[in-house]
């Protein structure tokens, strides 16, 4: 029988969801994932698997889980992650698949609509009993007819795009790594350099993970080169972003606005400067999060525990 650990800071019912799709013949045991490293230590010196959320493990707890065959995120972040020490101690990682691609990408057309259409303002008004003080006509817009550009064509930018088509967006990406030329086509999406998609795009969305390539994939330069009118969205990792650049961007107005769930830092310190301004919208990181989401990803996660178990390759593994 698999002994399978999972370490999480879900609530006992939510961690319920997912680990209801566990088979009948897999022994799964949730722990809190503020248990001390020499009780995570002692835990997995026996296990065959260990699920993780949040993905992160210190180098301690890793080297003592030598054998596991396979760490599995719940996530599809892996920036907590020593890949080099897996890599030494021959674990495999995988991530949830894009099995959160639903709800991230739905976020992500939540905080574009809500930022056009400055939602959370008008509420305010009308709490407010300011019922005809704003001047929506001339500050509120539509996704209709604007260019997106979408930085990281991956499971999450591919669903991004089939909801932005539904609204009548010019949609545009950019990727380091391009997915095959059948998905192009079938999104209707063009690929084009990355500084032109910076000029080019009314809504800057990014989804891609945070790595050496991508920290600060956004920085003073890359600020400088967007539209006046451009609209910033970061559902993906917070560094990818130089905050400081951002702020300073935001604060001269040289863009729209943003509309951001993650930050450099969580939770950001009172002081972060980028809570005072007026033009960002701002969610806890939760675009992945929903009631919904957990089962989906439980069934991914288990059916590759499942081929492991049997000896195949695990799906969705991440190459350090």
């Amino acid at each position: 029988m698999p002994n399978v650990i999972f370490f999480t800071s879900l609530a006992p019912s939510t961690a319920a969801l997912l680990t209801q799709s566990a088979p009948p013949d897999f022994a799964v045991t949730v722990y809190p994932f503020t248990l001390p490293d020499a009780e995570k230590i002692t835990l997995l010196q026996d296990a065959d698997f260990l699920i993780l959320f949040p993905g992160r493990l210190n180098e301690t707890v890793l080297r003592a889980a030598a054998h596991l065959k396979l760490i599995q995120l719940v996530s599809v972040g892996f920036d907590g992650i020593d890949l080099a020490l897996c890599r030494e101690l021959d674990i495999p990682i995988a991530n949830n698949g894009g099995t959160n691609a639903i709800d991230v990408a739905e976020h992500t057309i939540a905080l574009m609509l809500a930022f056009y259409r400055r939602l959370v303002e008008m509420d305010g008004a009308v709490r407010a009993n300011r019922w005809s003080v704003l001047d929506s006509g001339a500050t509120t817009y539509t996704i209709h007819g604007k260019t997106v550009g979408i930085v990281g064509l991956g499971k999450i930018g591919q669903r991004v795009a089939r909801l932005l088509t539904a609204f009548g967006a010019t949609i545009i990406y950019y990727d380091a790594y391009p997915p095959a030329a059948a998905v192009e086509s079938d999104l209707d999406v063009k690929r084009v350099a990355f500084d032109q998609l910076l000029q080019t795009a009314d809504i800057v969305t990014l989804h891609v993970p945070l790595n050496t390539e991508t920290r600060h994939l956004i920085g003073a330069r890359e600020l400088t080169l967007m539209k006046p009118n451009a609209l910033l969205i970061n559902t993906c990792r917070g560094p990818v972003i130089d905050e400081a650049a951002l702020t300073a961007t935001l604060q001269a107005r040289r863009i729209l606005g943003a509309a951001l769930d993650v930050f450099a830092q969580e939770p950001p310190l009172p002081d972060n400067p980028l809570l005072h301004l007026d033009n960002v919208l701002f969610t806890p990181h939760i675009a992945g999060v929903t009631v919904d989401t957990w089962p989906r990803r439980g069934e991914f996660i288990f059916a590759n525990l499942q081929r492991v178990w049997a000896g195949q390759a695990p799906l969705a593994t991440i190459e350090g």
